[in-house]
């Protein structure tokens, strides 16, 4: 018996067991955290506006609260920022995940509790190693080290020991000891805000080491083995680090990626595992490789409803809130936008992600989307807001007026350069082409601090692309496909390429 096989027997296995119950006990168990959640927060602020202390159920939690975005909850966030206590969930938050923003807001800022911390977000890295070991039992991934990526933090508004910043970088921060012995690179390292210094101290420190998993955001990850071979003089991983046989990834598709890693990673027996973790909660692990449906986490700090897709308004916000049902009530096959309430003070919060579920006892799904049209694909989350505000400083600037557009991303080549293409049917040209999309592009940044993120120093996004269409090739797809005229409008900004390669072959 390995290391590994002796470790899983004595901390692994049990959870195991537990893991098994989701399949029999699901609602018992969402309706105990429901209720641990409410008696916990009975005494902050929204927890007393909101009568948590004689909520005995779900129907009653539904009738004193309401359905809420961040910009409903953002003043209260402001307070926690400030360091004020008992806000929105007990004690004082002192740690906030920066996200992309919403209509009003360059950034949102989610509270990180120390319970949002231990269990949620560290529960959900414990369970991908204990999901990965229940279907792959002879393996040797505890013999080795862990390539973790993570972004950067910075102080919190003036609040002592206040933290702002990546996600990923508030659990390096803070993540436990025995994890901070096995995980690679150093914490001085893996929190470096230049991702291009950041991005070769990686590869340096982790290229003769034993690597036997890697867990980050695939567009990063892929950067950065990129580095590490291009230091080692190869063009596979196979010889740097042999034992490598797992991925944990998240945070974008996968799919674009999946050939490029074939391509460096050529050994058999390399598995790649799906997790959905956000800044808002850790919600779903792989669980069958064979099955790209993850297991939805239901004894975590995180209590699920869902919202039929038909049941939106244009703004992402449910038309009739009764026909919002918690996870016993669900249906298989059919699309819904998520609702979590989580020890992190967010109360029936709708994340703006999409989902469907392929099966129940146990519930496994599928991500399908976001609720509101955007592009995803490098973890840059642009919104249609975002767009229509950066084209309106483009055109401002340049004296053009756009007709209509469509956007859409250029996945990484072997070249490992991607970007975004904007396809774009101008009423009046700009003088210059070049410089209205050099103009959009630094808009964008400054309304999106993800995209901008993602900008930085061309490392991930290489600047956009424009495309000119033809006069009046918008309107002739609309006509080819029946929908000219009418609520029928273009789908300005996708996560694929459906449409714009449709529009481009076209323009041709």
């Amino acid at each position: 018996m390995n290391t590994t096989q002796v470790i899983n027997k004595i901390y692994f296995q049990k959870r195991q067991k537990a893991i098994e119950r989701y399949a029999t006990q699901a609602e018992r168990i969402q309706k105990h955290v429901l209720q641990k959640l409410l008696f916990k927060a009975r005494d902050t602020q929204w927890g007393r506006q909101h009568g948590y202390a004689d909520i005995n159920d779900y129907s009653q939690y539904v009738s004193n609260v309401p359905v809420n975005t961040y910009d409903d909850l953002k003043d209260y966030i402001h307070l926690m920022r400030e360091g004020k206590k008992d806000v929105l969930w007990k004690g004082q938050v002192r740690w906030f995940a920066k996200s992309s923003g919403t209509t009003n807001d360059k950034s949102k800022f989610i509270p990180v509790s120390y319970d949002g911390l231990k269990n949620v977000h560290y529960l959900g890295g414990r369970d991908c190693v204990s999901c990965y070991l229940a279907i792959n039992p002879d393996s040797n991934i505890l013999r080795g080290k862990s390539l973790i990526l993570g972004g950067s933090h910075s102080p919190n508004l003036n609040t002592p020991k206040s933290l702002v910043g990546d996600l990923s970088a508030i659990l390096i921060e803070n993540v436990p000891r025995p994890v901070n012995l096995t995980r690679v690179p150093k914490k001085s390292i893996a929190l470096l805000s230049d991702f291009e210094e950041k991005r070769d101290k990686i590869a340096h420190a982790s290229m003769d080491m034993n690597i036997t998993n890697i867990s980050g955001v695939p567009s990063w990850m892929l950067s950065v083995l990129n580095r590490v071979m291009e230091l080692k003089g190869v063009t596979t991983l196979d010889s740097v680090w042999p034992n490598l046989e797992v991925f944990f990834h998240g945070g974008v598709a996968f799919s674009p990626y999946r050939e490029q890693y074939k391509s460096i990673i050529t050994k058999s027996g390399m598995h790649y595992m799906e997790t959905y973790n956000a800044s808002e909660g850790f919600f779903g692990i792989q669980n069958d490789l064979s099955d790209p449906a993850m297991l939805l986490m239901i004894d975590y700090d995180v209590f699920y409803e869902f919202c039929p897709m038909d049941n939106l308004d244009e703004d992402g916000r449910p038309i009739d809130p009764s026909r919002i049902v918690p996870l016993w009530e669900v249906d298989t096959d059919r699309n819904y936008a998520m609702l979590i309430s989580t020890s992190c003070g967010l109360w029936r919060y709708l994340i703006g992600d999409t989902i469907k579920f392929t099966q129940k006892d146990p519930y496994k799904f599928l991500i399908t989307g976001r609720t509101k049209h955007f592009i995803n694909a490098f973890g840059e989350e642009l919104i249609v807001d975002n767009a229509e505000k950066g084209l309106l400083q483009a055109c401002l600037a340049t004296g053009a007026q756009v007709k209509d557009y469509t956007a859409a991303p250029i996945f990484m080549g072997a070249d490992a350069k991607c970007r975004h293409q904007w396809l774009i049917d101008f009423a009046k040209m700009p003088g210059d082409i070049e410089d209205f999309g050099q103009i959009l592009d630094r808009s964008l940044q400054a309304l999106n601090s993800d995209y901008e993120a993602k900008r930085y120093k061309n490392i991930t996004l290489q600047p956009l692309e424009i495309v000119v269409a033809k006069p009046g090739l918008f309107d002739e797809w609309l006509k080819l496909k029946g929908k000219l005229g009418g609520q029928h409008k273009i789908p300005r900004l996708s996560n694929t390429r459906q449409y714009i390669d449709e529009l481009i072959d076209m323009n041709r």
